[in-house]
């Protein structure tokens, strides 16, 4: 009865969903520009790190185009409280990495985080419910109280300055001892320069005997 009064719509296109379809309707499924990293050889997005850290594996679902569905679906997730789109993402690519050996080796997933601020002000963490997925795929612990954001900044994704705006982030580790000897994989929303995971996983590896993996939902 709920779904005859409020009917679930497509998070791409707003067309109402039908039986079977869940958050994406499967014409816009069938739409976005697949990415998939982990499973070719041609791994840009591994690439972008070269020189800067050691990335044991690195992935992304989609490719990121602006005026476009995946563009639309981000701003869904991140200012329209459109959650589910982050859960979706999350199980779709936590299926596909636990069949992967090299995701096997996975200890534990950790976020991106928000500053508490912006945490407060939007109520979610938009790549929460992805990391979340992954690691129930990966049977692993999701840990969002390791690593903490201290400054605030503004979106990275829509504006065109977006190195300044990385280069004000500022990160933390709440608990190094937690970390030891962990191979982590690093989740986020979409990578653009890599500047915030760069931040991100500095932070990581000062615990001892540390890995780094990571996936985002978009790439751009």
């Amino acid at each position: 009865m709920l779904n005859l009064l409020f009917p679930k719509v497509c998070a791409g296109c707003k067309q109402q969903l039908l039986q079977g379809e869940d958050v994406l309707c499967a014409e816009c499924i069938h739409s976005l520009p697949i990415a998939a990293f982990h499973k070719t050889d041609n791994n840009m997005l591994k690439n972008k790190f070269y020189g800067r850290f050691l990335v044991e594996n690195a992935t992304a679902l989609i490719y990121f185009q602006k005026r476009g569905l995946t563009q639309e679906l981000l701003h869904n997730l991140k200012y329209r409280g459109r959650q589910e789109i982050s859960f979706f993402f999350g199980k779709w690519l936590g299926a596909e990495l636990s069949e992967l050996n090299p995701y096997k080796e996975i200890d534990l997933v950790i976020p991106v985080p928000l500053h508490k601020q912006k945490l407060k002000k939007r109520g979610y963490n938009q790549v929460e419910g992805f990391g979340k997925e992954i690691a129930k795929s990966l049977k692993v612990p999701y840990r969002n109280d390791v690593l903490i954001k201290v400054s605030k900044s503004g979106s990275q994704v829509f504006k065109t300055r977006i190195l300044r705006f990385e280069a004000e982030e500022v990160f933390t580790i709440q608990n190094l001892e937690a970390i030891e000897n962990k191979h982590i994989l690093l989740v986020d929303d979409i990578i653009t320069t890599g500047a915030t995971l760069e931040k991100c996983a500095l932070q990581l590896l000062k615990s001892e005997n540390v890995k780094i993996s990571i996936a985002t939902i978009a790439f751009v």
